[in-house]
């Protein structure tokens, strides 16, 4: 058997030494810095530096309120939760049209086998011929990146799939913010509870009291009416706070990817303490918010798909070859005779196209602007998400001290009108007033005790995840 050298022409060579040459000259857009005006400080506490996105996962911020049944709901979220499986599946797609992208520059490899039988008429005769062909071969083909259109692709994709990442992360956090929030409530719930039960024993007996001095004449029957009415009130307030609290209950189950028949968080009343706020807040925390890093990653696929549209104007050279073997039966497939082959590049151009490409690089410049701006409203809206957390969590501090001064003289007060009451110189009025106010006063401070967990749980998430620097 003969054997056939493939030997490239020397215009296949000066191809090869041109795409070598002009693979240097690729189409880029380096990404500009987003410009952003940025105060030396926070308004409210802390000082504030130019900041670059760092990716960090978030920690686990939840500890910080000392909570165990808070820590295991936390766990049982990030693995159980069917906002989150969602959002991993879309990183694994983003990683997966990454992993495409990176293959694109490689040449392609295929293989053929064919055979076919024909039957073709002879012109001018009442005669067939019959032709029988079998073929087997190769064919590759390689896109050389001139203009680095694919290079340019694959760092678009690779921004995206951070940005996806990110997202993810954007997603857990907000997430277990959520969690924190509903926990806190249902407890605030709880001891709004536990406090009107409290405040119906109590009621029920002011209640006795007041019909024993009806019955003996000393009070009237509109003190044992108001009596009366103070106690039912109590007593539908806490039915009202139990199916909140219930409610409250199927929120977490859900949260954490459980049916609500399958979880039961016992109840305890009790209050977690809101952790002390840092006297300094280093702006450098924002750099680890997710979104941030998300939304920056998102101009720097913008821009790349710029390079993306503009390489469309030039150019593109493509390296072909194929070989194989052609003949009429199968056991003649192989000889040297019936091998064939082809090698070289082909040039092509756009000469016209109704001006699509310019149309195309328009919208990527378009796109990079508005990614451009919504990357700034991003790092301006977390500005803002910590400064009011930080305003809000320092007016709260205060105010729960000026409501525990308020409860101490509320029960006081009622303290006196109680005896006073016994003694016959005052009205159950006077004894009703005196308690909706303490109740109230009561009632007041747990609910900022309650807003005070839910601004540090979101000024930790504004924050993502921690106030010190680390």
């Amino acid at each position: 058997m003969n054997r056939m050298k493939l030997r490239p022409s020397r215009a296949c060579l000066s191809a090869l030494a041109l795409a070598a040459a002009l693979s240097g000259c690729a189409v880029t857009r380096k990404e500009p810095p987003p410009p952003m005006s940025v105060p030396a400080q926070f308004k409210e506490a802390g000082q504030w530096q130019p900041a670059a996105p760092q990716a960090v996962t978030p920690e686990d911020w939840w500890t910080v309120f000392g909570d165990p049944v808070l820590n295991d709901l936390e766990s049982r979220l990030v693995v159980d939760n069917e906002n989150l499986k969602a959002a991993v599946a879309q990183v694994a797609n983003a990683r997966a049209v990454l992993d495409a992208a990176r293959l694109a520059p490689f040449p392609t490899l295929s293989a053929s086998l064919s055979a076919n039988r024909q039957n073709s008429p002879q012109s001018g005769a009442n005669v067939n011929i019959r032709s029988s062909s079998v073929s087997a071969g190769l064919d590759a083909s390689w896109e050389i990146d001139l203009w680095g259109r694919l290079s340019q692709a694959t760092s678009a994709a690779g921004a995206r799939y951070t940005a996806s990442v990110e997202d993810l992360n954007a997603a857990r956090l907000s997430a277990q913010a959520t969690l924190a929030q509903t926990y806190f409530s249902l407890r605030a719930t709880e001891a709004q509870q536990a406090l009107l039960e409290r405040s119906a024993q109590a009621y029920a007996r002011s209640l006795d009291l007041t019909q024993a001095r009806y019955e003996a004449g000393v009070a009237s029957q509109v003190d044992v009416l108001q009596a009366q009415t103070q106690l039912k009130t109590a007593q539908a307030q806490a039915n009202d706070t139990a199916a909140q609290r219930a409610q409250l209950e199927h929120a977490i189950a859900v949260l954490v990817g459980q049916p609500p028949a399958l979880v039961t968080i016992a109840t305890t009343a009790l209050v977690p303490t809101p952790p002390a706020l840092p006297e300094l807040l280093p702006s450098t925390l924002l750099e680890r918010r997710p979104d941030i890093i998300a939304a920056q990653r998102r101009v720097a696929a913008a821009y790349a798909d710029i390079g993306v549209a503009d390489a469309a104007f030039f150019p593109s050279l493509t390296l072909s070859a194929s070989a194989g073997y052609r003949a009429s039966t199968l056991a003649n497939l192989t000889s040297a005779p019936a091998l064939f082959w082809s090698i070289g590049p082909a040039l092509t151009e756009a000469i016209f196209d109704g001006g699509q490409r310019r149309l195309a690089s328009d919208q990527a410049r378009a796109a990079a602007q508005q990614a451009t701006a919504q990357y700034r409203q991003t790092v301006l809206t977390a500005l803002q998400e910590v400064e009011d957390n930080l305003v809000l969590a320092q007016r709260l501090d205060a105010e729960a001290t000026l409501e525990q001064d308020a409860l101490t003289a509320a029960q006081r007060n009622l303290e006196i009108t109680l005896d006073q009451y016994r003694a016959g110189t005052v009205s159950y009025l006077n004894v009703v007033i005196a308690q909706t106010s303490a109740l109230t006063s009561e009632r007041t401070l747990l609910d900022v005790r309650n807003r005070q967990l839910a601004a540090a749980s979101l000024l930790l998430k504004n924050l993502a995840g921690r106030w010190t620097r680390g």
